[in-house]
């Protein structure tokens, strides 16, 4: 296993790396929040222009055809800047299974718009009380056509978004992957508050007359394939925007440790402070490494199941450690929100609720492992 990204890829961290760098500043940041603007377009255009956003987009639609783990990459360097880009909702959830498994007509459709930036993806595959393999919305066969009801409760990005990947239940009890623009007749969205600040929202279908076309890849293309093989690339992304969201914690709280004087010295000499930084530097580098693990698997066409839950394990729990580490360290200005690093802790909290208690991703583990041949 070789972790060493080919000069396109690495291409893709640097320039990511610049943009943010530049355009993702703390007091533009700031801006944003208080304007109530939750995608910084500026960064995204810049992304857009730069082959960054179409950087998992085959050539044939406008993007660079390098697959899963240059937009990995660009997702590590989002979560570093806790940066307010659609990258996951949009490039992964949305942009890869249309490339994956979409029809020709389908990615010509969306892609090129997808990859110059000027259309935003949501999917919106949870439902309370099931999964998304399994869902409540229906949709009933209308002549060539369907018609979609259903309500989904938490779409990350979903004010955002031109276009929605919805699964919804065929008439013959079998599962459909759609695609659903946002501007069609019964489709509504609400506001949901949610821990980082950025709002989900909440969508309600009723009565939303889709054509034929609007189901990805065809009639004869397996949904429960395609779900799975979201979810897959969605847990990782949100792992390696955990990554750099670490990383950064630890490095907020090495500068300030080392300027933060009490008794006539920096505090980072203290045992209980540097005891407390050592064990977050192991835990962000297990999260790093478990997710580049997984990432680079998923990019290479192997089998990531285990992989990918002790990924998401290190980034669930470690990610808890870090970022609370982080807060103590700084005393009362880790939680004063003029300070970068509420953005870190409120970021990771949010990726760690949404990935799960780390103990059940163990259980899935376990299972795999006792199943396995011995």
């Amino acid at each position: 296993m070789d972790f060493t990204l080919d000069d396109e890829q690495q291409a893709i961290h640097d320039i990511t790396k610049q943009v943010l760098g530049d355009l993702s500043t703390h007091s533009r940041l700031k801006d944003l929040a208080v304007a109530d603007d939750h995608v910084d377009c500026d960064a995204w255009a810049a992304l857009a222009e730069a082959g960054v956003v179409g950087a998992s987009i085959p050539e044939a639609h406008g993007g660079a055809g390098l697959g899963f783990l240059a937009t990995a990459m660009a997702l590590e360097v989002a979560g570093y800047h806790a940066s307010p880009i659609p990258l996951l909702s949009t490039i992964v959830m949305g942009a890869m299974p249309i490339a994956e498994f979409g029809t020709d007509a389908q990615q010509a459709a969306w892609l090129p718009r997808i990859a110059e930036g000027s259309l935003l993806c949501a999917a919106a595959l949870y439902e309370q009380g099931t999964t998304p393999g399994e869902p409540l919305t229906t949709a009933r066969t209308d002549g060539d056509g369907f018609v979609l009801d259903g309500v989904k409760p938490m779409v990350d990005q979903g004010l955002e978004a031109g276009l929605l990947v919805v699964p919804a239940r065929l008439d013959n009890g079998s599962v459909g992957v759609f695609l659903v623009p946002t501007d069609a007749d019964g489709v509504t969205r609400q506001r949901v508050e949610v821990t980082t600040g950025r709002p989900q929202a909440h969508v309600t279908l009723a009565g939303v007359a889709v054509g034929a076309e609007a189901l990805l890849g065809g009639p004869d293309e397996d949904a429960a394939a395609i779900i799975r093989w979201i979810e897959q690339r969605a847990t990782v992304g949100m792992c390696m925007l955990m990554s750099g969201a670490a990383r950064a914690s630890i490095e907020l709280a090495a500068d300030y440790t080392k300027q933060r004087q009490q008794f006539d010295r920096p505090i980072a000499t203290f045992q209980t402070v540097s005891n407390r930084a050592g064990d977050s530097y192991i835990d962000a580098e297990a999260i790093t490494l478990t997710a580049w693990q997984a990432a680079w698997r998923l990019d290479a066409g192997q089998p990531a199941d285990d992989q990918i839950s002790i990924a998401a394990y290190w980034a669930a729990v470690g990610g808890y450690r870090v970022v609370h580490a982080a807060v103590h360290v700084h005393g009362g200005v880790g939680v004063d929100r003029d300070y970068p690093l509420h953005r870190h802790f409120l970021l990771a909290r949010q990726l760690e609720l949404t990935l799960g208690n780390g103990e059940e991703h163990l259980v899935t583990l376990g299972r795999s492992i006792a199943a396995a041949p011995a």
